[in-house]
């Protein structure tokens, strides 16, 4: 079994950035302001800018984005807080994300968590000790037309078993290359994710598919009916 990274009882954090990083960080930060007519409306994106730079939202990533937008530090915990994209601790390469909501869970999404749990020696929001993988518990990845299913640093592999889920990890520690069920052809770090997340294309954005027939199936049984949507009243709309 693998020994298990999370919280560390006493850990230290950097308390700033070198110029360069700082800089750098600050032109990025820039662009992304200058898409919004307010500049705290910049503050998800500006999370996943510094996430992108030390793996985590770390308090010296708070108090970046805190002094660029004008806010506290307080004001952009509560939000770092708030959602599950953002880590507060240093994580792995890949994070892995076991959904685990009713219809995965159903569908063999239980049985997933538990035999990647084993394999990996390591529980939700551990990393296994080579840095490579985090694990972790999802409440529904969206995509429920192909549960179970697992995300590697946000790209979908579909209709997965215990088998393919070990493969898949394995594939991930061992630095051979894994292509997901759709979406992007490759997956890339969990920081060089986080960049993209901040409003930097990478280029991978239109590469396979984005549906497929599980997801178009309703679509396709309308039609064969000759179903469509009830007509619009607008006359209705302020009763």
């Amino acid at each position: 079994m693998s020994q298990a990274i999370g919280r560390t009882p006493g850990q230290t954090h950097a308390t700033g950035y070198d110029e360069a990083t700082r800089q750098r960080l600050a032109a990025d930060a820039a662009v992304v302001m200058a898409r919004y007519p307010q500049p705290r409306s910049a503050l998800l994106p500006l999370l996943h800018l510094v996430q992108s730079v030390d793996g985590y939202v770390s308090p010296r990533g708070i108090a970046f984005v805190a002094r660029t937008l004008g806010l506290t530090n307080a004001e952009v915990s509560a939000v770092a807080t708030f959602y599950t994209q953002f880590k507060r601790h240093p994580g792995g390469t890949y994070t892995v994300g076991v959904c685990i909501t009713a219809l995965c869970a159903v569908m063999g999404g239980d049985a997933i968590w538990e035999e990647l749990v084993e394999h990996l020696g390591i529980d939700d929001d551990q990393t296994t000790a080579d840095g490579a993988v985090t694990l972790e518990r999802v409440e529904c990845n969206a995509a429920c037309d192909y549960a179970p299913v697992v995300m590697v640093n946000w790209e979908f592999f579909d209709n997965q078993t215990p088998a393919t889920a070990v493969k898949l990890v394995d594939d991930l520690r061992a630095g051979r290359p894994v292509a997901p069920t759709r979406g992007a052809d490759t997956v890339v770090t969990f920081r060089a994710a986080s960049r993209v997340l901040a409003g930097f294309p990478d280029g991978r954005a239109g590469q396979g598919p984005a549906a497929g027939p599980a997801t178009l199936a309703g679509l396709r049984v309308a039609h064969e009916h000759g179903w469509t949507a009830a007509a619009y009243d607008e006359a209705e709309e302020g009763k």
